[in-house]
């Protein structure tokens, strides 16, 4: 069979078996659906993508003397969370009533009110720890109109109703080609909030530290926010211990210094986040790819 046709073919099985998991998921109250999704993620998606084997090379990469419970809580959690984090998306007002009514807290919400009152330019910075989606959601039923770059994903089945839930959030999305980075911009210039993920590797950036092990880290969060004066602030929303909930923190703004100083600070933030709450953050990205004297 050809290359094109056989991955076309894997693309629509792959969509429409995700689609018939989170449609029987739907069926079933918010709160056993929720856990529902998230176990399904842990016990089945997980050992099919290759989740629990990339889990297990990242933590012997950065904590190889790790008890054997931590790394089967993380094992179970990360995928889990990441399950749980989907469905919430496609849940839409259900999700999105409960993240709206969130508070904020933190060290750092005096300053990002300050900033949005006097329409001062603002970078959000966060990863894929928690459930960034009810931290934007409730940002958002505050008055912070936060625009994000958005990368469909590979699948072209998949594809067209992801972007649709994504939509359902609200705010802003702008698109990775040129036409999206110079609305982009101007968006953060007229002085409206921006999101930025900042803890996946790139080819391109500063070889950072993350977990103890050089990490490539994207340097446009704080190129950014040098360029136009942006308070650049880190905020997460972390899965609460009934595994519903969520607190949304905003942590203190990063100083402006150098764009690797400025990075730096924000690995070590998240660092000091997944001490409390290592399985809500995605174990099975391909964090660490350098191949340097200190990789191990």
């Amino acid at each position: 069979m050809p290359r094109h046709r056989r991955n076309k073919f894997v693309d629509t099985l792959n969509n429409a078996a995700l689609r018939g998991l989170i449609g029987a998921a739907k069926l079933m109250p918010y709160r056993w659906r929720i856990p529902f999704f998230g176990w399904a993620s842990a016990k089945i998606i997980a050992p099919v993508a290759g989740w629990r084997s990339r889990i297990r090379a990242n933590l012997k990469l950065v904590a190889p003397d790790m008890p054997a419970d931590e790394v089967r809580r993380i094992l179970n959690g990360a995928p889990d969370n990441a399950g749980r984090s989907m469905i919430e998306m496609y849940s839409g007002e259900e999700f999105l009533e409960r993240a709206r009514a969130l508070p904020l807290e933190g060290p750092g919400v005096k300053e990002l009110e300050a900033a949005h009152a006097e329409g001062r330019p603002i970078i959000v910075a966060t990863a894929h720890f928690g459930n960034y989606n009810a931290a934007r959601a409730a940002l958002l039923s505050k008055g912070y109109d936060i625009g994000s770059l958005y990368r469909a994903p590979s699948n072209p089945k998949f594809a067209p109703h992801y972007t649709k839930m994504l939509a359902a959030v609200g705010g802003t999305l702008f698109s990775r080609d040129r036409k999206g980075m110079v609305k982009m911009v101007r968006h953060l210039k007229s002085g409206k909030p921006l999101l930025i993920l900042y803890d996946l590797h790139v080819t391109r950036g500063a070889e950072l530290s993350f977990l103890g092990r050089p990490a490539m880290t994207s340097l446009a969060a704080a190129d950014m926010a040098l360029r136009h004066n942006a308070l650049l602030v880190p905020f997460y929303g972390i899965r609460c211990e009934n595994g519903l909930d969520f607190r949304v923190v905003i942590d203190t703004p990063v100083e402006h210094t150098t764009p690797e100083k400025m990075m730096q600070a924000l690995n070590d933030g998240l660092e000091r986040h997944l001490r409390n709450h290592a399985p809500q953050w995605s174990f099975m990205h391909r964090r660490w790819k350098l191949k340097t004297r200190n990789a191990g």
